[in-house]
C-alpha cells in the first residue's frame, strides 16, 4: 500500500524542519546499504548531530521548493539518495561519512550544499579534513598561552637587563 497525501505532507513539513535547522546537507548513494549499515550511518552521525534521511527524491523536491537556501540541491536529486543533514560540527559529520564509506566501500558521496553552494567532491574532503572544534580551540588556547608567556618573559626582561647593566657599571668603578 503507497503513502496516503497526509503522510507524504507530513514527511515534507518534517523534511523542511530538519533543512531548516541544517547548515549543511551531503547526498548520499545508498543502493546496496543494508539496514544494519544505514543505522550504523546513522549512529556515527548522531555524535555530530548529524540526520540520515533516506526518502523520495520528490518529496525532497517540494520540501526545498521556494527555499532559496537549499534550492542548488534540487541537481542531486536523482537516483537512490540519503540525505545527511547536518547542524552543529559540520566537520565531524563530513569525517563520520567518509569513515562509513571508507568501510563499508558501498556508499558514494553525490554532492553537498553548504550556505546555499554546491560543494564538489574535493571540497567536501578538505571539509573532512579540517582539524575537529576541540582541537582548533587547543590550538588556540596554546598560541595564546605562549603569547601571554613571551609577553610576561619580555616585560620581566626590561628590569633584568637595567639591573643586568647598573651592577655591570658599579663593577666596573666609573662614576
Amino acid at each position: 500500500m503507497g503513502r496516503t497525501l497526509e503522510s507524504k505532507q507530513q514527511i515534507v513539513e518534517e523534511l523542511k524542519g530538519l533543512l531548516g535547522e541544517a547548515e549543511m546537507a551531503l547526498v548520499l548513494d545508498y543502493q546496496g546499504l543494508s539496514i544494519k549499515e544505514m543505522s550504523d550511518l546513522r549512529t556515527r552521525l548522531q555524535a555530530s548531530n548529524g540526520v540520515c534521511k533516506v526518502t523520495k527524491n520528490t518529496l525532497m523536491r517540494h520540501a526545498i521548493n521556494g527555499n532559496g537556501a537549499w534550492s542548488n540541491l534540487e541537481s542531486l536529486l536523482t537516483g537512490t539518495n540519503a540525505f545527511v543533514l547536518i547542524k552543529g560540527d559540520v566537520g565531524g559529520a563530513v569525517k563520520a561519512v567518509q569513515a562509513f564509506q571508507k568501510d563499508t566501500k558501498k556508499s558514494e558521496t553525490k554532492g553537498g550544499l553548504f550556505e546555499g553552494k554546491l560543494l564538489s567532491q574535493g571540497e567536501i574532503k578538505a571539509i573532512g579534513a579540517l582539524p575537529t572544534k576541540e582541537v582548533l580551540m587547543a590550538q588556540i588556547a596554546g598560541s595564546l598561552n605562549a603569547l601571554a608567556t613571551k609577553v610576561a618573559v619580555g616585560i620581566n626582561e626590561v628590569p633584568s637587563g637595567l639591573a643586568r647593566a647598573l651592577h655591570q657599571h658599579a663593577e666596573s668603578g666609573e662614576s
